[in-house]
C-alpha cells in the first residue's frame, strides 16, 4: 500500500530550510513543494495523464502562492483529471489563448519569462529584476504588444530612468528587457529585439568601487573606531574589529552559524555553500574557504561566544534571532565614525588587500588566496589552496600584529613600507 502523506501546515513550509540538494515536503494528493539549494520553495503536482504517462504541473513559488491556493490549484487539476482532462494540455492551451487574443504584451510576455527562469537564479536576484521592471518599464511600455514595440518606446523608457541619476538601474533593467524580447523571439511573438543594441545610447556610466580608505588613513580609522566603540555595543563593536582583522564578505560574516567555528581547534572553515561563487546556480565553485584565525580574532570570537553562543548565528538580529544582524548595522557604525561614504564593509578587503602587497610585501597570489578570489584555472586553483595555506596563516596573524602597532602608534603605515617581510 502506498505510504500516506500526512498533510503539510504553513509553519513547516516556513521553515524549511536548503539543504545541499533539491528535496520535497509531500502534502498528499500529488501535491509537493520542492526546495532547492538557493532556499527558493516551488509547488508542484505529480499526476497521471490520460494514457499512463506521468505529467507535472507547477503552481508558482512560496510565499506568493500559498499552502491554501496551491491545494485550490490541485483541487481544481483533479477534477479535470477526473473527467480524463489532461490539466497540462488545458494550461497550454489557456497560456496559447492569451497570446492569440492580446495577451502578448511587454508585461505579460516578461512575466512569463520571469516565472521560467526563475529556477535558475538566486531568490534575491529574481526579486530585483521583477521589482526593476515593475518601478520602472512596465508603467510606460507594458500594456503594449511586444512585437509593436520599438527602439523609441524603449528608449524613452530608459530616459525617465536616467533622469533620476539611476545609471545603473538602467543598464541592469535595459539588459533585463533585452532577455525579455529573445524569450519572445524564441517562443514566435516578436521577429526583432529592439533592445539588443539600447546600451550605445545610453548615458555612460561612471565606473567606481564600494568605498575604501587607503593605508595611510588606517591610524586615523582605528582611533575612530576605538573613540565610538562604547556607543556601538558589543556585539557591533565584536563585528567590525573582526572585519578589520579577517576581511570576508560581509555577508560570510554576519550570516556565519556558530557550528562552523572551531574555538578549540582555532579554525573557521567557511562551507562552499556560503561563498558568493558557490552560490552561482550554474557551475558553482565548491571551494571551502578557510579563514585562517589569529590569536586576536579567535580572542574576540570568544568574547563573541559569550554573547551569542547559546544561539545558532554569530551575529544574530535582535528583533528575529533566527535571522543575521543586518549589514547596515556596520554602515551605520562606520557613519558614526564619520566615515559614511568613505568607507563600507567591502572596503576593509580593498584595505587589506592593498596594505598587504604594498606595505608588508606579501605576494599577490597569497593575498588573492585569503580573499577568496576566483583562479581562471581549476587546477591552479586547488594547487594554490594547499601551497598557500601555511603563508596565509602567517599573514593573518602578521596582518593582526600589524594593527595592533598601529592602534599603539608604535607603528605608522608608511614606516612599515620600509621593513620588507624578509624573503617576499
Amino acid at each position: 500500500m502506498p505510504r500516506h502523506a500526512h498533510p503539510l501546515s504553513d509553519l513547516q513550509v516556513r521553515n524549511a530550510r536548503p539543504r545541499e540538494a533539491p528535496y520535497k515536503l509531500v502534502d498528499g494528493g500529488g501535491l509537493y513543494i520542492e526546495i532547492s539549494p538557493s532556499g527558493s520553495k516551488l509547488w508542484k503536482m505529480k499526476y497521471q495523464r490520460p494514457g499512463g504517462r506521468e505529467g507535472k504541473l507547477s503552481f508558482g513559488p512560496y510565499p506568493d502562492v500559498s499552502l491554501v491556493s496551491a491545494r485550490e490549484k490541485r483541487a481544481e487539476a483533479r477534477r479535470l483529471i477526473a473527467d480524463d482532462i489532461d490539466p497540462g494540455v488545458v494550461r497550454d492551451e489557456v497560456k496559447k489563448a492569451k497570446r492569440d487574443t492580446g495577451g502578448s504584451t511587454f508585461e505579460a510576455v516578461a512575466r512569463e519569462w520571469h516565472e521560467t527562469m526563475r529556477e535558475q537564479w538566486q531568490p534575491q536576484t529574481a526579486k530585483n529584476i521583477l521589482h526593476r521592471l515593475s518601478t520602472d518599464i512596465f508603467p510606460h511600455i507594458g500594456s503594449k504588444q511586444i512585437a509593436a514595440l520599438t527602439s523609441k518606446d524603449l528608449i524613452h523608457a530608459a530616459r525617465q530612468i536616467e533622469k533620476r541619476g539611476a545609471l545603473e538601474v538602467a543598464r541592469r533593467v535595459t539588459a533585463d528587457v533585452s532577455r525579455v524580447f529573445v524569450y519572445a523571439f524564441h517562443c514566435g511573438l516578436t521577429e526583432r529585439n529592439p533592445a539588443m543594441m539600447l546600451t550605445k545610447v545610453l548615458r555612460p556610466r561612471q565606473k567606481g568601487h564600494f568605498a575604501a580608505i587607503d593605508a595611510d588613513q588606517l591610524p586615523g580609522l582605528i582611533k575612530a573606531l576605538t573613540r565610538n566603540e562604547a556607543c556601538m555595543g558589543p556585539i557591533v563593536r565584536i563585528a567590525m574589529r573582526l572585519m578589520m582583522l579577517i576581511f570576508v564578505r560581509t555577508s560570510e560574516l554576519i550570516e556565519t552559524p556558530w557550528k562552523e567555528i572551531e574555538l578549540e581547534k582555532g579554525e573557521w572553515i567557511i562551507p562552499w555553500q556560503r561563498m558568493k561563487r558557490g552560490k552561482r546556480k550554474l557551475n558553482p565553485d565548491r571551494t571551502d574557504h578557510h579563514v585562517c584565525l589569529s590569536r586576536q580574532a579567535l580572542e574576540l570570537l570568544r568574547q563573541l561566544h559569550g554573547y551569542t553562543g547559546e544561539g545558532e548565528l554569530l551575529f544574530p538580529n535582535m528583533r528575529t534571532p533566527g535571522r543575521p544582524m543586518s549589514n547596515m548595522a556596520l554602515l551605520k557604525a562606520l557613519a558614526r565614525m564619520g566615515y559614511k561614504g568613505d568607507m563600507t564593509g567591502h572596503g576593509f578587503r580593498a584595505l587589506a588587500m592593498s596594505t598587504l602587497k604594498e606595505r608588508l610585501h606579501y605576494r599577490h597570489e597569497v593575498v588573492d588566496r585569503q580573499l577568496a578570489h576566483a583562479q581562471k584555472d581549476k587546477l591552479e586553483s586547488a594547487y594554490d589552496r594547499a601551497r598557500y595555506l601555511d603563508e596565509r596563516r602567517d599573514m593573518m596573524q602578521r596582518w593582526a600584529d600589524y594593527l595592533d602597532d598601529v592602534e599603539r602608534g608604535e607603528l605608522t603605515p608608511s614606516a612599515a613600507q620600509s621593513k620588507p617581510r624578509g624573503s617576499l
